[in-house]
């Protein structure tokens, strides 16, 4: 007897969240730093929940596993997760599977923010509501607005072409921009391009804090979404006859994902692909329907980053790989296999 779809999407994503709490786990128990697996899954229990449970570790282990470990994966799930659905919720708004969050301007005016930050010593990245988060922050939002206030007043139609080139234009001005303070401030060249690559280095549980209620909050609106994007990816015209009011519809999905991505690149610096692969790789795996594509990205693009974040900082043991190298290696030739399947098409 076959699955109703809805009995299916139960599965899946039941099957996500097992896939989310398989590579946390993993991530967890593995490090450059030895601690007994049966010792850390003791103490995570025995922070965790209501039970009392001795671990066997030393302060300095249980230090390393609940201030170290634990909030770095924690932060992974979360930059994964919402890098993931504001990549799926772009690819469905404009109707392309090469769309990324970053497809606005959100990377280079993050970018342009944190350069600034750097160069006028605002902050060093670390720690909750640093100057340079809230300047990566500011930066991020100020591209996309920029970049909707321009395309939208280039085309009255309200369509993704002019928004989608306007972005292009905006994302080249602040890099830019970024470009020449680097070159007059050579001196900050190293923290900024080590930002700019991309990380989850935490100071204990402040960045999760930071992010935390924005992630949740935005992943359950863009999650509930997907029917939405279905009767969008008809055409305009057409979802206009379905009843959507689609130029404001388009506009709240997209502040929505903006604002999602940009918190999420405030505590990570710019970690590409993320958002370009995992929601494609749901696409071909589970199928067309945004019903299943943003709520599943959610757990893979957590699992991914958590995945890639352990590579990062387990490869080179002692030294660490910036994440956004890793992310690379597997997206590039991953981008490339999608251009050449839509270009096919």
């Amino acid at each position: 007897m076959n699955a109703t779809p809805t009995t299916a999407r139960a599965l899946w994503l039941v099957a996500g969240v097992g896939f989310v709490l398989a590579t946390a786990t993993f991530a967890l128990l593995v490090g450059p730093t030895s601690i007994p697996m049966g010792g850390t899954l003791r103490e995570t229990v025995d922070r965790l929940t209501p039970f009392t449970i001795d671990s066997g570790l030393t302060e300095t282990q249980k230090s390393i596993v609940w201030n170290l470990r634990l909030p770095r994966v924690v932060l992974g799930l979360l930059v994964g997760a919402s890098l993931a659905t504001a990549g799926g919720t772009y690819q469905g708004v404009f109707r392309n599977p090469l769309a990324d969050p970053y497809l606005l301007g959100i990377a280079a005016g993050g970018g342009l923010g944190a350069t600034i930050a750097f160069v006028n010593d605002f902050g060093d990245g670390g720690g909750a509501f640093d100057g340079v988060q809230i300047a990566a922050f500011i930066g991020a939002l100020t591209a996309v607005a920029v970049a909707w206030l321009a395309g939208v007043a280039g085309d009255r139609t309200h369509g993704t072409a002019t928004l989608i080139l306007t972005g292009v234009a905006v994302a080249s001005f602040f890099t830019a921009l970024q470009t020449f303070l680097q070159q007059r401030n050579t001196e900050n060249i190293r923290e900024i391009y080590t930002w700019l690559l991309g990380g989850l280095t935490t100071s204990g549980w402040s960045e999760v804090m930071q992010l935390l209620p924005v992630a949740v909050v935005l992943l359950f609106v863009l999650a509930l979404s997907g029917r939405t994007l279905d009767v969008m990816a008809v055409g305009d015209e057409e979802a206009k006859l379905l009843g959507l009011a689609v130029p404001q519809i388009r506009f709240g999905l997209l502040v929505a994902a903006s604002l999602l991505t940009a918190a999420a690149v405030a505590v990570s610096g710019l970690i590409a692909f993320v958002g370009l692969i995992v929601p494609h790789a749901v696409r071909l795996i589970f199928g067309a329907s945004f019903r299943i594509i943003v709520p599943l990205s959610i757990f893979a693009g957590a699992g991914f980053l958590v995945l890639c974040d352990l590579a990062a900082r387990t490869i080179l043991t002692p030294a660490e790989i910036p994440i956004g190298v890793i992310t690379a290696f597997f997206g590039a030739p991953f981008f490339v296999m999608i251009l050449r399947t839509t270009s096919s098409r």
